[in-house]
């Protein structure tokens, strides 16, 4: 008895101690993490204006069926929330774009409970981020200090200070559940998903490590899911923040359509494996044209970095200047060259700004913002390029396809991949839905219920 219970107790001890490191790792509480920087964030108010269109009789099935949404459009005032910190004493802070969007008035407050009226110095819709300015006054104010997130381990303890919901300076904790996450959001998509709890009103927020530095900018949600939580790493905001502070992001631009390659792609090339990003169509009069870039080139390499797929290329294009070159290595009908590129501006507006605060991850018809060289072709002037749709749903079964392209719903010319996510997100369960769609037979309609 003795010996089995000695044996069996030797054994535990041994098991403990395989995985003592693990225990020590996890921290007894966050109270000196969140001493250190809870003074570093700021709660922000937003008053401003929209434009809504008042569609009569929507309720009634009939009307919506043969009349569509149609009405006149009246502007109202709205408040938001969302929450920023401060990254220098002098009165800068960093926030959401889509925190402050459409904004006429934005107010700061920090944890001493005194108000500032901010201004708006720089933004860039593509990823999300805003610079605001407060004068202080003499108040002192306490910076918070940026992070490597490129050093970021999965699994590592992160805490969130913002305000969900209106809660002021909420603290919440978890882990980094993954990093570099692709949610379809825009060309720069790079998250650090978190488990720690993120709600309506942390936007904006910071994401912070053990030793107290920001690695991340709370940014979005998943509606209806829980420990899905997503911010724009913070040597995203270290990059763009010579351009904040000048007012203007300006991003280098290559003029030419990427697309991944999977296993047919590369034996059809004569390709050892999948990496690299494939030349789809070249915009003529564009910098890659004007280098001698072509169809069918696959791109491995960019300035000796290796591309593993076409987002990776977008996103080292856009973090350099229009201006800079780049030099290109590329397979072309087998052979090895290397073409440099003096690269332009990428033109951006407000609709290709980052959904905010409710994912269109979980909208069965995935959508992107059509290239200018795709509207020229089809001759429009914007529209809804339909990538991926679920199967088995309502669009599928009406016969909406990958391809597609929408430009029109409920009598509602569509614009950009956005306006669409949005409008789709407001209509209630059951709602008819019709839409205008171009595909490569022609034009036609498709109408179906949401579900």
């Amino acid at each position: 008895m003795h010996t089995v219970f000695l044996r069996g107790l030797a054994a535990a001890t041994l098991l403990f101690a395989a995985f003592a490191p693990f225990a020590y790792a996890a921290p007894d509480n966050f109270v000196d993490v969140v001493k250190s920087t809870r003074n570093g964030v700021v709660h922000v108010m937003v008053t401003g204006t929209k434009t809504q269109v008042n569609r009569p009789f929507m309720d009634d099935e009939f009307f919506r069926r043969f009349f569509g949404n149609q009405g006149e459009e009246r502007q109202y005032k709205f408040d938001g929330l969302g929450t920023g910190f401060i990254i220098d004493a002098k009165g800068y802070i960093i926030t959401n774009n889509h925190v402050i969007t459409n904004a006429d008035k934005i107010t700061v407050k920090t944890v001493d409970n005194k108000e500032f009226e901010a201004t708006l110095v720089g933004r860039d819709s593509l990823t999300d981020l805003a610079l605001l300015k407060i004068e202080p006054k003499g108040l002192r104010l306490t910076a918070l200090k940026l992070g490597d997130s490129d050093r970021l381990e999965i699994g590592e303890w992160a805490v969130a200070i913002g305000s969900p919901q209106g809660l002021e300076w909420t603290v919440t904790a978890g882990i980094i559940s993954a990093k570099g996450r692709n949610l379809g959001a825009g060309p720069y998509d790079s998250f650090i998903q978190t488990d720690a709890s993120i709600n309506q009103g942390n936007s904006g927020g910071p994401l912070i490590n053990m030793n107290g530095e920001v690695i991340g900018v709370n940014t979005m949600i998943v509606a209806n899911s829980q420990g899905l939580g997503f911010a724009v790493p913070s040597n995203v905001l270290k990059n763009l923040l010579p351009q904040l502070m000048d007012g203007r992001v300006r991003r280098g631009w290559l003029g030419i359509t990427l697309q991944n390659i999977d296993n047919n792609l590369a034996k059809s090339f004569g390709l050892p494996d999948t990496e690299g990003a494939l030349v789809a169509d070249v915009i003529k009069g564009d910098p890659a044209d004007t280098a001698g870039v072509k169809s069918g080139d696959v791109i491995k390499k960019v300035d000796g970095n290796d591309i593993i797929d076409s987002r990776a290329l977008t996103q080292y294009v856009g973090g350099k200047k229009p201006g800079d070159t780049v030099r290109l290595s590329i397979v072309r009908d087998g052979k090895s060259i290397t073409i440099g590129v003096k690269l332009g501006e990428r033109k951006t507006g407000d609709s290709d700004t980052t959904a905010p605060a409710k994912s269109s991850d979980l909208l069965p018809i995935k959508v992107r913002d059509l290239s200018e060289q795709e509207k020229n072709r089809l001759d429009i002037s914007g529209g809804a390029l339909v990538t991926g749709i679920t199967g088995s749903s309502a669009p599928e079964k009406a016969g909406l396809s990958a391809g597609d392209v929408i430009v029109w719903m409920n009598r509602a010319d569509i614009k950009s991949a956005k306006q669409f996510q949005d409008a789709y997100m407001e209509l209630k369960p059951g709602s008819s839905i019709s839409l205008k769609i171009i595909t490569n037979s022609g034009s036609r309609f498709i109408a179906f219920n949401k579900e």
